[in-house]
């Protein structure tokens, strides 16, 4: 195996305690010595094979989960050569045949017969995670998206009769999805690592919600859509602000649309207040990247002592660096104007500051809110609307009550959990559901 290995260039750059570099040392030992320590060397093959457990685990990978292992470190490996094809494709130049090269010993890999080290240490762990059978599980619990596309391409490697085959199929796969953490999931948050360098946490468990689950609202749907349409086309597109009452469906409507448009490169990153700093370097690292990436600030409002937002108004318009055109601004809030108002703020006579200068600092409180260019509002439906969503969620839901009872059942749960908002509707179907 480390004969192999020994042979690419490109695909080289792996962690030293990495599944291949591991068992490449092993290989080395088994090979090296003629009265080997059989039960160290067993040791160190089940750490391995417990490592492509949890990663089979995370993932939901099943039936060879060596092959998977492999085409998993394929389409995460984030080196020039992938990145171009996730650009370009693979196109002309020189950089090919050295690709090919390493694809010829990726398929090598692949068909390795690992009889030979089961001999020498008297195991047959080998057998078995090449034949794999997983315990089924929901989809919750491993990352799906993942899952179905490295699964696919791992069927599609080991059927391939040559290095040249696993050329095409792998470019082909950068340019269609892409590489890394970014071509393989949906949404990301954000946190800095021990060593103060900025990560992004794919979110695994996102809802599956589309905007058809969210009933009514057809206008506000309609204006999210043709804005992030015009986003993934690589047209011109606004930053938007959901705003409105609690619990109408404004941060739900962001989720839908990124699940929607998902496979059309779409991806969405999550940032929290705290974290308005970060979003200059949020951006240098997806600029380049070929992806529209929404940033995503949910429940957004800021107090009168509070500064952040002037990271956030630089980033939107008029910092020294345009905002690059694969990044767009989605906020939802309560507020209409983001910054908390006083009444001492609307007078414009009368101030009990020293503030000299009273309307621009008014102007200064209303420009964040004024550089989203697409605003919707979210307000809360009026009782006929709210049973007319609760009409239709028992409807989808199966729930085979007489309407009357079900409306008076309804307007009594509004009463005592938020009012007529969407979310009390569901929470009420949910309710029903429960007592089912």
């Amino acid at each position: 195996m480390d004969r192999i290995v020994s042979k690419m260039i490109i695909y080289t750059d792996m962690p030293k305690d990495s599944i291949l570099e591991e068992l490449c040392e092993i290989c080395r030992e088994i090979d090296k010595k003629r009265d080997i320590d059989r039960a160290s060397l067993t040791k160190k093959v089940y750490k391995q094979i417990r490592k492509l457990l949890v990663l089979a685990t995370n993932y939901g990978f099943n039936k060879n989960l060596w092959h998977d292992y492999l085409t998993f470190m394929l389409v995460m490996d984030e080196n020039p050569f992938s990145l171009t094809c996730e650009m370009m494709g693979s196109g002309e130049g020189s950089v090919n045949a050295f690709a090919k090269n390493d694809f010829t010993a990726i398929k090598a890999l692949f068909d390795y017969d690992f009889s030979y080290i089961e001999e020498k240490l008297e195991i047959d762990c080998f057998s078995t995670i090449t034949n794999y059978t997983a315990i089924k599980k929901p989809e919750l619990l491993y990352n799906k998206y993942v899952s179905e596309k490295v699964r696919a391409l791992s069927d599609k490697i080991a059927n391939a009769k040559d290095g040249e085959e696993v050329f095409e199929l792998v470019t082909s796969f950068y340019r269609e999805y892409g590489v890394g953490t970014f071509g393989m999931n949906k949404a990301f948050r954000i946190e800095r690592d021990k060593k103060g360098e900025l990560v992004f946490l794919p979110i695994n468990n996102m809802d599956k919600v589309v905007l058809d689950d969210l009933v009514g609202y057809e206008s506000q749907k309609k204006k999210l859509i043709d804005n992030t349409r015009a986003f993934v086309e690589g047209k011109k597109a606004n930053n938007v602000l959901l705003y409105g009452d609690s619990g109408t469906g404004k941060s739900t409507s962001v989720k839908a649309i990124a699940n929607e448009y998902y496979e059309k490169g779409l991806r969405l990153i999550e940032i929290y207040k705290h974290q308005f700093k970060d979003l200059s370097s949020v951006i240098a690292q997806i600029k380049n990247r070929n992806y529209r990436f929404i940033i995503f600030l949910d429940d957004l409002s800021f107090e009168e002592f509070e500064t952040d937002y002037k990271f956030l108004k630089a980033v939107i318009e008029g910092g020294v660096e345009t905002k690059p055109e694969n990044v767009l601004i989605y906020a939802t809030s309560n507020r209409r104007n983001l910054i908390r108002e006083t009444w001492k703020d609307r007078d414009d006579i009368m101030t009990d500051d020293d503030d000299v200068h009273h309307m621009d600092t008014m102007e200064e409180k209303l420009s964040l809110a004024h550089r989203f260019g697409v605003t919707i509002n979210y307000s809360k439906p009026s009782r006929r609307e709210y049973f007319e969503i609760v009409k239709e969620l028992a409807k989808r839901n199966s729930i085979e009550q007489e309407w009357e009872t079900l409306e008076k059942e309804a307007s009594i749960w509004e009463m005592y959990h938020g009012g007529t908002a969407p979310r009390c509707a569901q929470q009420f179907i949910n309710h029903k559901l429960g007592e089912k």
